[in-house]
């Protein structure tokens, strides 16, 4: 069976989008199977892989519309996607009064849990239903954590989300680790961050850390990871390791 590991951080512009994309075309160009789960109605995740979110049936038609996930994963070069598009923006009200509502996105995942080593999912950068959802489906929870104070205060709030999730919803969830962002090692700020992490977290906190990166930013409006779009940037080599780092501590 495949494991499931949710990209999360309920602070919004911390890396967790591009950390997805990344980090599923590093796996994937190590060669694994992966799936990349686009659970923000934005859908970043999924333009960013190269799909078009406006012609595919989406997350949305799997978790409201019983359409089968299956059917509705795209093949893409650097890893297989189940798109998001702003339907699921409706999600969260029409969510409300679905049974069992918490763990729709866990039985449609199910069927594909055997075919993949690894599925992504793209977490919205705030505590709602689909979050929930995803945090049920997971196993584990991967957290991008970007290099200043008040991402320190986010972190702590999701560290007691996935406690409450662990009492009523997942007991077997757990933090599979935290990823520095926008690291600069230049700057105190990022030192002290950094330091801060690992007095607290210890070996969860991964030695290798992604750095501000222009390669990085550029590649989604180009629908490509970074490592297709500049295999020798800076941005390319930190995801790679970063990787690398993740499939020794499995």
């Amino acid at each position: 069976m495949g494991k499931i590991i949710a990209i999360a951080n309920q602070k919004g512009g911390v890396g967790k989008t591009t950390t997805a994309i990344n980090f599923c075309a590093s796996l994937a160009h190590r060669g694994k199977k992966v799936l990349l789960c686009d659970c923000d109605p934005q859908g970043n995740a999924t333009t960013g892989m190269g799909v078009d979110k406006n012609k595919v049936k989406s997350v949305y038609d799997v978790m409201l519309r019983d359409f089968p996930a299956e059917k509705a994963v795209i093949s893409t070069k650097y890893g297989d996607v189940l798109p998001s598009n702003r339907e699921l923006v409706a999600a969260n009200v029409e969510l409300v009064d679905a049974e069992d509502r918490e763990y729709i996105l866990r039985k449609a995942l199910l069927p594909l849990k055997g075919e993949y080593d690894f599925i992504i999912i793209d977490c919205p950068p705030s505590l709602e239903l689909l979050t929930l959802n995803a945090f049920t489906a997971a196993d584990t929870v991967l957290v991008p954590v970007q290099c200043e104070f008040y991402a320190l205060e986010g972190l702590s709030d999701l560290v007691n989300t996935v406690k409450l999730i662990n009492g009523r919803l997942n007991p077997t969830l757990t933090i599979e680790g935290l990823v520095l962002t926008m690291y600069d090692g230049r700057t105190r700020l990022s030192e002290e961050v950094a330091d801060a992490l690992r007095a607290h977290f210890g070996d969860k906190v991964y030695e290798n850390s992604i750095p501000r990166n222009v390669r990085l930013s550029e590649a989604p409006s180009h629908g490509k990871p970074c490592i297709a779009y500049d295999k020798f940037s800076k941005g390319t080599r930190a995801y790679l390791h970063m990787t690398n780092e993740f499939l020794k501590r499995q």
